[in-house]
């Protein structure tokens, strides 16, 4: 046994049974309106981050906050003198959107030298605290240019275009986290495949060649020429094609990303049922904490359309 993972592993455990689960936000996505859902969610892990939350853009944020919080509380529990990139990697997504919402924010010349206070601006920024990778740097850029300049100089890279930095960062994001946890990369291939069909069959943006080139240890590159869904699925490997097999349209792209979430918590789950106490135990349970908030926020759309049920859910149920 790993004796100096063993408080870790219990912490994440136990973090991962306070979880929503799937038949609370079946009963969230059937009442009438969102504030009745952000009403049922009290007592939860969401309360504190829904508290005052009148939009369902600022109620999906917060589970998103929540999920943030409760990695820098696993990160706070690893071995002393351990390695907290593994956390750290996974976090990478919300320093990822920090940098989108300040790049946006200083194209409309909003932004200062300080960069964006948290509360500003459409998009509130996430607090990383000692999970960042390099967002207390970045946040004092005062214009695009400088942005652009201390991103190149930084872990993330060159972001290239402004219309392709979103893409960027999710394709380095990637890369990382795979780099990070050997367990999450057929996530991370999976999201690379999503990636691709959107660039090239939804928005039609096209690559660049640093894309290609992040995006090339999890899916290749033959899939850079395909025009349509089964071009795409056969210039994949099997595996990564299969990401794509029940996709008949390019619009229905929203139903294999409700399927890796699905995948991503049933794999989490068995993870967080590993022998030994250890690493694959903490991934486990990021794995099934960031699965339970997508269902949180799909059930959440669902209360604030008064539909009385979710598209989303009942493609993974």
């Amino acid at each position: 046994m790993r004796a100096d993972w063993v408080a870790a592993t219990v912490r994440a455990r136990s973090m991962a049974q306070r979880r929503a689960g799937a038949g609370t936000c079946r009963e969230l996505s059937a009442l009438p309106d969102l504030p009745a859902a952000v009403e049922a969610l009290e007592g939860s892990v969401y309360a504190d981050q829904l508290a005052g939350t009148r939009t369902l853009g600022a109620a999906q944020q917060a589970t998103r906050r929540t999920v943030l919080w409760q990695l820098r509380v696993l990160a706070g529990w690893l071995p002393a003198g351990q390695d907290t990139q593994l956390v750290r990697a996974a976090a990478a997504r919300y320093e990822a959107d920090n940098i989108v919402a300040l790049a946006a924010a200083l194209r409309r010349n909003t932004g200062t030298g300080a960069g964006l206070e948290p509360g500003a601006d459409s998009a509130p920024v996430f607090d990383l605290g000692g999970l960042a990778t390099a967002w207390p740097r970045l946040q004092t850029a005062d214009s695009p240019e400088t942005l652009q300049a201390m991103l190149a100089a930084s872990p993330w890279g060159d972001p290239g275009p402004a219309v392709s930095l979103p893409d960027m960062l999710t394709a380095v994001w990637l890369r990382r986290l795979a780099s990070a946890a050997p367990a999450t990369r057929p996530w991370a291939v999976a999201g690379a495949v999503l990636l691709a069909a959107r660039l090239l069959l939804v928005t039609g943006t096209g690559t660049t060649d640093r894309l290609v080139s992040l995006l090339r240890p999890l899916i290749g590159t033959r899939w850079t020429e395909a025009a349509s869904l089964p071009e795409l699925t056969a210039a994949l490997s099997p595996a990564a094609g299969q990401v794509l097999a029940e996709v008949q349209e390019p619009q229905e792209l929203w139903r294999a990303e409700a399927r890796l979430a699905a995948q991503v918590e049933t794999d989490g789950f068995g993870l967080l049922r590993a022998g030994l106490p250890g690493p694959d135990v903490i991934v486990g349970a990021m794995a099934v904490l960031a699965a339970d908030a997508w269902r949180v926020r799909a059930a959440l759309a669902a209360a604030a359309t008064g539909t009385g049920r979710s598209e989303v859910l009942d493609a993974v149920a």
